[in-house]
């Protein structure tokens, strides 16, 4: 409505498609670089304004892309939430190799954009994926699975060099990318515009943010692990509402997890433990994001800090309330909202993923 034209060239990990009109191009996995040459082209051409979502499957497994060379296994500083294996520090170097892959796209799509002299008059967002695939990262509600690098540039209006605190989640993107186009807030998104955030006119976004995840239907997944949190300036609360239920995914089932387990075994106590943590978590953890950003010490037990928990509980009982969120309920339904189980009751879903679990069990043990 505001006369831009709005493309998407590379990842498509949206719905319901009629959602989103975008101008598509390029590969399901990668940004198609000439598609968005010629975007650039006949955007600076007609003076035609652009928003442009270049969307980029890495750092994503296999992790195949880079030069690992860059990074010798044998050097690379692994997290202290990691078991240190071989298999593991082999995957992490190729890990971070792809990430420098993924630098070399933003780079050319900056050149693509001063090529054609749009860089000044543009305003890019690089954000990263939400935490790699390790264990305590993607596929759990802890920081690192959360958080995303957000590197913003706007020429005249983004102070270069500056850096906020601010607490911003990708739901608020959209109505910025809206107010910096000179359009209206629009009333019913969840999100809300940062930019004021980005000019440097307010050091303060949101009170809170809110995460969640679901094991039910994913690759490797338990039948019923739900995981919500919450994090205000200083503290995350993470509930796990099915504690009881051992946790698992991709991740526990790929070589480098397995390599840790290993380990655990031959009487390890560290190993032991960071294995153990991962499947078996209690309801309630609590961690200081100040003093301990990694997350290593729950505080949940500490009677100190009940007040906190109090607090932050009744964030997120309000947000899920908001969601409508019912917990063990809505986790239930999850298969439900999946394109391949459209129009099946909840026992068709489940008994469909139930053979789809049994079979990939099957080519597991016969691999």
């Amino acid at each position: 409505p505001l006369g831009y034209r709005v493309a998407l060239s590379g990842k498509r990990h949206i719905g319901p498609r009629e959602a989103f009109p975008f101008e598509y191009s390029g590969k399901k996995s990668n940004p198609d670089m000439d598609a968005i040459e010629t975007l650039f082209r006949e955007c600076a051409a007609a003076e035609t304004p652009f928003c442009l979502f270049a969307c980029s499957n890495e750092p994503h497994s296999p992790w195949n892309k880079g030069d690992a060379s860059q990074y010798p296994a044998e050097k690379v500083a692994l997290p202290p939430y990691f078991v240190d294996t071989p298999v593991v520090r082999e995957a992490f170097s190729r890990y971070l190799a792809e990430i420098t892959y993924f630098d070399d796209q933003v780079g050319r799509i900056l050149d693509l954009l001063q090529r054609y002299k749009l860089q000044d008059n543009t305003l890019v967002m690089v954000v990263s994926e939400q935490g790699n695939s390790f264990p305590f990262a993607k596929w759990t509600c802890y920081g690192n699975g959360l958080q995303s690098a957000l590197i913003a540039r706007w020429p005249g209006h983004i102070p270069a060099g500056s850096v906020t605190d601010a607490m911003v989640e990708y739901t608020d993107l959209t109505p910025t990318f809206v107010e910096a186009a000179g359009g209206k807030t629009v009333p019913n998104l969840d999100g809300k515009s940062f930019l004021a955030v980005l000019e440097g006119h307010s050091k303060h976004h949101k009170d809170y943010v809110f995460g969640e995840m679901t094991t039910r239907g994913i690759i490797n997944g338990s039948d019923l692990y739900p995981i919500r949190t919450v994090r205000g300036d200083r503290y995350r609360l993470i509930w796990n509402l099915n504690p009881s239920a051992k946790f698992s995914n991709a991740c526990t089932s790929a070589g480098y997890f397995q390599s840790m387990i290993e380990v655990a075994r031959t009487g390890d106590k560290k190993a032991r433990a960071l294995v153990e943590r991962y499947q078996s978590r209690p309801e309630f953890e609590l961690y200081d994001c100040e003093s301990d950003p990694l997350e290593m010490t729950n505080l949940a037990n500490d009677s100190n800090y009940r007040d906190v928990i109090d607090r932050l509980k009744n964030k997120l009982d309000e947000w899920m309330d908001s969601q409508g969120d019912r917990g063990m309920e809505t986790e239930r339904d999850a298969l439900l909202h999946q394109g391949r189980n459209r129009g099946l009751s909840l026992e068709e879903a489940e008994r469909k993923w139930r053979k789809q679990t049994k079979r990939r069990g099957r080519r597991k043990n016969k691999h």
